[in-house]
């Protein structure tokens, strides 16, 4: 019997009575349960996931945030139990008070943590009815995406859903307790702030006092975390909030957390070794798992040249390898003109795929193809010393060999050759190296390689208007070797210019990102003057820290993690969406409550604003 808005209930007469809440007391939580507790009297409070009626024997599955415990009333044991039972339905809030006992052999069930024991109810309380519910709501349930965001309190109630909430809780709660132990103090900075609009599009809010002027929602505390420096705090962090107004994936939101980390006379080696300490910590207090410490280092070019990538997956091979110089001077004029031209040849190897299918050849040629490349050779190490490739008339001997000494090819496999300049032709095949491990089986899916990526360039040019811009941002230090490059004309020169920027890499994630910043007045206006900023503009918008710098700035670096990026991974989750209790949509919208929303003519007045409507729109008037 579903439940019914119109149905009436009566003093004494329902045939489910519902009870207000009298403060009693649950002793335990379902999924607590176990042989240990047979015999115990017990009072668990939840919802129904499921109701079985066998005549004489009701059986009840019920669940709360640790799991679910089978409830069993008896009609000649209790009752008024059975007959409350009787009426209940998938999602009613329940009371039941009884006795742990063992389950009858033969009845067990092995797939659940509680399999082994059930309550004999002696009383069952009804707390609320509920409504059909728009999906099943079962941990097994797959319900549409749209349906879950939209019913999200209902979403949550699958225990997968309320462990990754219970995970993100521990891991926040071991990221505090490691920095605290390594004496950081979370100290909390404004999310409401001056808009700096350098990087993401920021997300703006009206002044009611100062009519015309807006605040902007922070897109992280760097600035204040590096005032903080200046102030002498020395070891900060914050689970931050923060807000950006950009185009949303499977692992972007509009608002999202940062652990955000910054520390005052320190290195990247010393920051490093910090967090490595961290990770260790926090895998072993949520997963139980030992992680091995020291993590891997390489720089920017050696990840872009072995793996095609700036965060490359370590947890498998097929590496990237350049085979420009044995094909330098090739019969195939593709490969020829591409060398003469200052562009690269490069080669990766799939193991055991030569006997790959026209049809699967052409498909690697259609990726190839839309991941930039403008063509896709292949040549397959055939048993008996057999080389095919539709280029194989144009390579002599020396070549065949050369390419399989240099990518390691041996009888059974195929070498994936791609020509072009070196980020087109290292990336295409870095994305065919992950679409082939994948396919192949190749990556492991029950291990976590973490991976340092070092020294990023320091600049790269914007393809809208030729500005130079930052790649991480305008406060981070150039290496040493590098400062003085900072006033080179020659863009070839600044394109070489290399950062203290690094990223920490899980399994192909980029899971944090951080830099040594830039401390001294002086280097930070060249950094200005070569972004272009005139000095009233770095004044305008950075002033405040321009001046902190004055007042004997500390040399420091910092470090901030996605939280709900970090969560994902260790929960195995597929999205971020997974892992956050109320998240948007990736057209940033919230179907639970319908924001964005529109607000009254009395609120923009209030604010001082006006909507300009769209031309269309105003059509339509």
């Amino acid at each position: 019997m579903a439940a019914n808005d119109g149905e009436k209930l009566t003093n004494g007469t329902s045939p489910v009575a519902l009870s207000r809440y009298q403060g009693e007391k649950r002793t335990c939580y379902c999924g607590e349960l176990g042989e240990k507790d047979v015999g115990s009297k017990v009072v668990l409070m939840g919802w129904v996931n499921r109701q079985r009626d066998l005549g004489e024997l009701i059986f009840i599955d019920l669940r709360d945030r640790t799991g679910m415990v089978q409830v069993v009333t008896d009609h000649k044991r209790s009752p008024e139990s059975f007959k409350v039972a009787k009426k209940v339905r998938s999602e009613y809030v329940l009371c039941v008070s009884g006795t742990v006992v063992k389950r009858a052999p033969g009845t067990e069930n092995p797939n659940s943590p509680t399999g082994t024991i059930e309550v004999m109810a002696d009383a069952i309380k009804v707390y609320n009815r509920a409504k059909t519910p728009p999906f099943v709501i079962r941990d097994e349930a797959e319900p549409d995406e749209g349906l879950r965001m939209r019913y999200r309190y209902l979403d949550l109630r699958r225990l997968p859903m309320l462990r990754n909430l219970e995970l993100r809780h521990k891991a926040t709660l071991a990221v505090r307790n490691y920095l605290s132990q390594n004496g950081f103090w979370e100290v909390e900075t404004p999310t409401m702030t001056k808009s700096t609009p350098e990087g993401a599009r920021d997300y703006l809010v009206p002044s009611r006092l100062d009519p015309g002027n807006f605040y902007a929602l922070a897109q992280s505390p760097q600035l204040f975390k590096q005032l903080l420096m200046v102030s002498g705090v020395d070891k900060y962090f914050q689970i931050a909030r923060c807000y950006r107004d950009e185009d949303l994936r499977a692992d972007r939101q509009p608002e999202f957390t940062q652990i955000d980390i910054e520390v005052s006379f320190s290195d990247e080696e010393q920051l490093f070794a910090l967090i490595e300490g961290m990770m260790k910590y926090l895998w072993k207090q949520v997963l139980d798992i030992d992680v091995t410490l020291p993590f891997p280092k390489m720089t920017w070019q050696e990840a872009m040249e072995r793996y095609g990538t700036d965060k490359p997956d370590i947890r498998f091979g097929m590496e990237i390898h350049d085979i420009t110089g044995v094909v330098k001077d090739s019969g195939f004029m593709v490969f020829r003109n591409t060398v003469n031209s200052q562009g690269t040849v490069r080669a990766l190897c799939a193991p055991g795929c030569a006997g790959f299918s026209r049809q699967q050849l052409d498909a690697l040629v259609a990726q190839a193809k839309e991941f930039g490349a403008s063509g896709l050779i292949h040549l397959a190490y055939l048993p008996g010393g057999e080389v095919k490739s539709p280029v194989r008339k144009h390579l002599s001997e020396e070549e065949i060999e050369g390419i399989a000494r240099a990518t390691g090819a041996r009888e059974g496999d195929l070498v994936l050759v791609v020509a072009g300049p070196f980020e087109t032709a290292v990336t295409v095949l870095g994305r065919l190296r992950l679409s082939l491990g994948e396919k192949l089986g190749l990556i492991p899916e029950d291990k976590y390689e973490f991976l340092w990526v070092t020294e990023f360039p320091l600049l790269e040019k914007n393809e809208e208007d030729g500005r130079w811009q930052a790649v991480h941002h305008p406060f981070t230090s150039p290496v040493a070797r590098h400062v003085d490059l900072l006033e080179s004309e020659d863009d070839s020169v600044r394109a070489q210019i290399r950062a203290r920027a690094y990223d920490l890499v899980l399994n192909g994630v980029e899971l944090a990102s951080g830099s040594v910043r830039i401390h001294e007045r002086e280097l930070q206006d060249k950094m200005f003057r070569l972004l272009n900023l005139s000095p009233e503009e770095a004044d305008e918008k950075f002033g405040f820290l321009l001046e902190a710098f004055e007042y004997g700035a500390p040399p420091h670096c910092g470090i901030a993690f996605g939280l709900d990026r970090l969560v994902m991974l260790m929960a195995g989750a597929g999205t971020i969406r997974d892992v956050i209790a109320f998240p948007k949509t990736t057209k940033a919208t919230c179907l639970l409550t319908g924001a964005p929303s529109q607000v009254s003519a009395e609120q923009l007045e209030e604010l001082g604003l006006c909507l300009k409507l769209k031309q269309e729109e105003k059509a339509c008037k």
